[in-house]
């Protein structure tokens, strides 16, 4: 595999970007969508503007990209993002995705986000995989939670693995706060806890 190179993904990377997509949209291992948005302009519509990223080998040919999209227009989830990442099936096996994923967590620390998360096919070993390696974690299992519309798996009900990955300067702020709280009251003894309510 030739050197890597990563850099923003622009609107003449489209063409590649979509075929890379489609790719991962045909093995029904992916994602519930059955074919890539129609043109750059839908793509990049619902995009985080300065968290895609594209890797690309030294003849500037794509190999992957990663991208994200806000979970909500209010304010305070803006530190919240739902990550995408796709590999060419030619360089599968070879990094790629572990320094994409790698570089595109990067870019999220640095633009102030706090939470990544995403949802994964359970039988995407390697995605799951992946993830866990750069410090995501599961956080449960959504059963049965749509309907395959297309590929190997169509008219088949599908469960989802949620994964998240906390910013660790933001995890840290709050151990900080927690600690400072404690202080500001030393005489203070913790309360037996009680039985959270259902709601």
């Amino acid at each position: 595999m030739q050197p890597l190179r990563f850099r923003p993904m622009v609107r003449s990377d489209w063409p590649d970007v979509a075929t890379v997509y489609q790719a991962g949209i045909a093995t029904g291992h992916a994602t519930f969508e059955s074919a890539t948005p129609a043109d750059w302009a839908a793509f990049a519509a619902g995009k985080h503007p300065n968290l895609s990223v594209v890797a690309v080998d030294s003849t500037d040919r794509i190999l992957g990209w990663a991208a994200a999209s806000p979970v909500s227009a209010r304010t305070v989830y803006a530190g919240v993002v739902e990550h995408s990442i796709y590999i060419h099936s030619e360089a599968t096996g070879h990094g790629v995705g572990t320094q994409l994923l790698s570089t595109f967590l990067d870019l999220a620390d640095h633009a102030g986000i706090w939470t990544i998360q995403s949802s994964i096919f359970p039988e995407n070993t390697p995605s799951l995989r992946l993830h866990e390696r750069a410090g995501f974690r599961v956080v449960g299992r959504r059963e049965r939670i749509a309907r395959m519309a297309h590929g190997p798996h169509a008219g088949r009900w599908r469960d989802t693995i949620p994964v998240e990955r906390r910013t660790p300067d933001h995890d840290a702020d709050e151990q900080s706060e927690g600690a400072s709280s404690t202080n500001m009251h030393p005489h203070t003894r913790p309360t037996t806890p009680q039985p959270a309510s259902s709601r």
